[in-house]
C-alpha cells in the first residue's frame, strides 16, 4: 500500500469519530437518569485522558526532541494563548458551536503532523491516527449534546458532523504533500497543539467531569490516558 493510500486511510478513521460522536449522543438511552448523570461525565473524562496521553506521549516530546528550549517555549504558551483567546471570543458571542470549534482547534493541526509523521516516523504516526480517534469520540459527544440541546434540529448537527469528518484525511493529506520536508515545523505544530489542548482541557473539559457523589466518571479519564499507553507499547 503506498504512503498516500495510509495517510487517507488514517485520517479519515480519525475524522469519522466525529459523526460517531454524535450518532452515540443521538441514542435515546443517553438521555435516561443514569446515563445522563455519569456515563456522559466518564465519556467527557474517556476524552480528558485520551488528550492528555496525545500531550504528553507525542505532541510535546516531538517539540523536545526536535526544537530549541526557547523556540519550544513561545509555540507551547502561543499555543495555550491562542486557544484562549478563541475560547474568549466565542464565549462574548454566547455561540454553540465552542464546542465544535474547540475540537477542530485540535484535530486540524493534529492531522497537519499526522500525515507529515507517516514519512518520518510511521509508528509515532499510527499512534497519533489512534489518539486523534480515540479524543475526537467524546468531543463530538459532547458538542453534539451542547448544539441539540438548543432550538438546532439534531438531523442538521450531525449532518455537520459528517461534513467534519473529510477534514482528517485532507489535513493529513496536506502534512504529507507539504509538511513531510520540515520536520522542525511539524514539531513546532505538534507543541502549539499542545499547550492549546492543554488549556482547552483543563478550562472547558476536566471541569465538565466533576460530579457530585459519584466516583464512576474520573475512572474514565485513567482509561483514556491507558489508551494511548497501550498505543505506544504496541505501536512503537
Amino acid at each position: 500500500m503506498s504512503t498516500t493510500a495510509e495517510v487517507l486511510i488514517y485520517g479519515t478513521i480519525a475524522g469519522l469519530t466525529i459523526p460517531l460522536g454524535g450518532l452515540l449522543s443521538r441514542q435515546d438511552w443517553i438521555r435516561s437518569a443514569w446515563v445522563a448523570s455519569e456515563l456522559r461525565h466518564a465519556i467527557l473524562a474517556f476524552g480528558a485522558g485520551a488528550l492528555l496521553a496525545a500531550v504528553t506521549l507525542v505532541l510535546v516530546p516531538a517539540g523536545v526532541e526536535s526544537l530549541s528550549l526557547p523556540v519550544l517555549t513561545v509555540a507551547y504558551f502561543a499555543g495555550g494563548f491562542a486557544f484562549a483567546w478563541l475560547d474568549l471570543v466565542l464565549a462574548r458571542q454566547q455561540s454553540t458551536l465552542s464546542q465544535v470549534v474547540a475540537m477542530l482547534t485540535d484535530f486540524l493541526p493534529e492531522c497537519l503532523a499526522l500525515g507529515a509523521l507517516f514519512v518520518s516516523d510511521l509508528a509515532e504516526a499510527k499512534m497519533l491516527a489512534l489518539l486523534i480517534a480515540v479524543q475526537n469520540l467524546p468531543e463530538a459527544f459532547s458538542a453534539f449534546h451542547e448544539m441539540a440541546g438548543t432550538n438546532k434540529a439534531p438531523r442538521r448537527v450531525l449532518l455537520l458532523f459528517v461534513l467534519l469528518a473529510p477534514i482528517g484525511p485532507l489535513a493529513a493529506y496536506t502534512g504529507l504533500t507539504l509538511l513531510a520536508d520540515s520536520p522542525e515545523l511539524i514539531a513546532l505544530i505538534m507543541t502549539f497543539a499542545g499547550g492549546g489542548i492543554l488549556y482547552l482541557m483543563f478550562q472547558e473539559i476536566a471541569p465538565k467531569v466533576v460530579l457530585k457523589n459519584a466516583w464512576f466518571p474520573p475512572m474514565g479519564a485513567l482509561f483514556g490516558f491507558f489508551v494511548g499507553v497501550l498505543g505506544t507499547v504496541l505501536i512503537g
